[in-house]
């Protein structure tokens, strides 16, 4: 059963990469430079703790489907992961709205796209783990 666990993580990993680079580096790029005020420069991101915290949610993700989620289809995994993704996009964008002054659509952009970030995370879930 491990395998199937550490192939899913591997797959979300990827596709949350490819995700954030044409979120990040894309889409909201005009946003972060007419705010640049308000984030540390390139060279001052801390490497480790970026995958540090993406290997604890990915982790989070996986277990908790594999150990709360029955049945295991793609179904519910994709249910999962939206309503997981939901949460997510709530408190990163949402959330950050509240307490620090960044643009209103650079918020719904967290929003929207920490929820597909959870429907695609819980969509590999589903059809990389399935019941036994």
């Amino acid at each position: 059963m491990l395998l199937p666990l550490l192939l899913a993580a591997l797959a979300i990993l990827l596709a949350w990469t490819v995700f954030d680079v044409l979120m990040h580096r894309l889409l909201l790029r005009p946003l972060y430079e007419e705010n640049a005020n308000l984030w540390r420069p390139f060279d001052q991101l801390n490497v480790v703790q970026i995958y540090i915290a993406t290997f604890a949610l990915i982790a989070v993700f996986v277990l908790t489907y594999w150990l709360l989620i029955s049945p295991k289809s793609l179904a519910a995994g994709a249910g999962f992961g939206a309503m997981l993704g939901l949460a997510l996009g709530v408190s990163s964008g949402l959330g950050t709205y509240i307490h620090m002054p960044i643009p209103r659509a650079l918020a719904w952009g967290w929003f929207i796209g920490g929820w597909l970030k959870g429907i695609v995370a819980g969509a590999i879930l589903g059809a990389l783990i399935r019941q036994s």
